[in-house]
Parts: C-alpha cells; sequence; structure tokens
C-alpha cells in the first residue's frame, strides 16, 4: 500500500513538473516556452488579455447603460452625459495611450523575432510534398561540396512505439544543441511550406527558389513538435516535425558519429 501510494505521488508530481511540448486534448492555452522568443510572446499574451478585459467591461457596462437609460419606455432625450465635450476628449485620448501602451512591448517582440545573432550553427530546411529535409550545412566534408543531411517522413501508425505520438512522429527526428544560437534557412523543393514549433515561437515558410531565414536559442532539453502550417496539397497533415534538443557535448558527439557514419559511406 505505501509503495502504491509513493508511485502515485511520484506520477503526480511528474504530472505537475513535466513540459507540454506537443498538443494535449481541450488545450487551450499556448504550449510551454522553450526559447526567449516564445517567452515573450507568452508575456505579450497574457499583457494584451489585461487590456482587452478592461475594455471588454467597459464596453459591455455602457451597452447596459444605454438599454436601460434610453429604453423604450425611458426618456428617448439624450441628457448631459452623453452630450458631455469633456467626455469625448476623455474617450479620445484613453484609446490613444492604450494603444501606445499596447505598441511599446509589441515593437520589442517584432524587433527580437528578426533579431539574428552571430549563429553558431546553421540548418537547412527544405520541404517537399510530404517530408522535410534536413541539411547540417557548417559540415561539408566532401570534395562535391555534399552535406551532412537526411530525410524526415512521418512514421506510419503501424510503426508507432508505445509512448510515441500519432501523426507527429518521424523517423527522423532533428537534433539541435541548447544555449546556442542556430540560423535556420528554410526552402522548398515543389510548394509553398511552413516549418513552424510552437514551443519554440517560430514559424517560416519555405517558398521554393527563395531562402527565409529565421533564428533560435532553445533553453533547455527536450523534445518538440510541430507540423508543416501552410496547406501544401493532400498530405499537408503528414509531414510533421520533431526536434530533439541535447547538451553541447551530446550534440558534438552525435555531429562525430553520423560523420563517420557518412564518410563510412
Amino acid at each position: 500500500m505505501i509503495t502504491y501510494i509513493n508511485n502515485l505521488i511520484l506520477i503526480v508530481l511528474n504530472n505537475i513538473v513535466a513540459y507540454c511540448d506537443a498538443a494535449e486534448p481541450w488545450q487551450i492555452s499556448p504550449q510551454d516556452p522553450a526559447t526567449p522568443v516564445m517567452e515573450g510572446m507568452i508575456f505579450f499574451h497574457n499583457y494584451l488579455m489585461f487590456y482587452m478585459i478592461l475594455i471588454g467591461i467597459l464596453v459591455f457596462f455602457m451597452l447596459f447603460k444605454i438599454l436601460v437609460t434610453f429604453g423604450e419606455n425611458k426618456k428617448s432625450v439624450a441628457d448631459k452625459f452623453t452630450h458631455s465635450s469633456l467626455l469625448e476628449i476623455i474617450w479620445t485620448i484613453l484609446p490613444a495611450i492604450v494603444l501606445i501602451l499596447i505598441a511599446v512591448p509589441s515593437f520589442t517582440l517584432l524587433y527580437s523575432l528578426d533579431e539574428l545573432v552571430d549563429p553558431a550553427l546553421t540548418l537547412k530546411i527544405i520541404g517537399h510534398q510530404w517530408y522535410w529535409s534536413y541539411e547540417y550545412s557548417d559540415y561539408a566534408i566532401l570534395n562535391n561540396g555534399n552535406t551532412l543531411s537526411f530525410d524526415s517522413y512521418m512514421t506510419p501508425t503501424s510503426d508507432l512505439d508505445f509512448g510515441h505520438l500519432r501523426l507527429l512522429e518521424v523517423d527522423n527526428r532533428v537534433l539541435l544543441p541548447t544555449n546556442t544560437h542556430i540560423r535556420i534557412l528554410v526552402t522548398a523543393a515543389d510548394v509553398i511550406h511552413s516549418w513552424a514549433v510552437p514551443s519554440f515561437g517560430i514559424k517560416v515558410d519555405g517558398t521554393p527558389g527563395r531562402l527565409t531565414q529565421g533564428s533560435l536559442f532553445i533553453k533547455r532539453e527536450g523534445v518538440y513538435f510541430g507540423q508543416c502550417s501552410e496547406i501544401c496539397g493532400i498530405n499537408h497533415a503528414f509531414m510533421p516535425i520533431v526536434v530533439r534538443t541535447v547538451s553541447v557535448p551530446y550534440f558534438t558527439e552525435w555531429i562525430l558519429y553520423r560523420l563517420d557514419h557518412f564518410l563510412g559511406e
């Protein structure tokens, strides 16, 4: 009995501290952030909700006041309150002040989305119908310029292991280091795709013939899930994205292993 209770407590604690890096049933809040950009988005969302609630309360109060004051059986002539010049000045200036208070943090967030610090790693992403190709462009090792690359396909339901997420698992996960400035270059080989991972707060369109640039700085290790966010054809819903983040030493060992394997081929 004591063992059962201890196991139950461990399960509850694990659920409390577990991060939400994939969609859950009936989820209405964003996934837990893994990058400073996503943290800023969630902060701005909560900041904006404060003003939206105040504005909503004020608007509904005014509507209620109008219905009560100017109902069918009430007086139909506007009084001094509704014809007040002071009131008109206030409700013209007040929204302007609110817009300024909203604009300042939004400009800061937009700037952080476009800011690109000198990257230590570049990941090139190519969208296909209907899978992803990844290239670690910093590791050109052959005379013909080939790079360390692989394709990533969705794992069929019949091949899923226990605990894997249906329609979200892939055969080759992307491996990226934490606490590292990463540049991503996204393009497409056929139609427009979009590489999006909610926990990273990133969504970059891949357009044929163009390279779109984005940046990542991942703060914690984990497994993150995303999907193509651009309607790209009949199998648009079946090209998921899975990114596993590890420590820099582990990532270095993995790169050396993949390079040895690539040279062996």
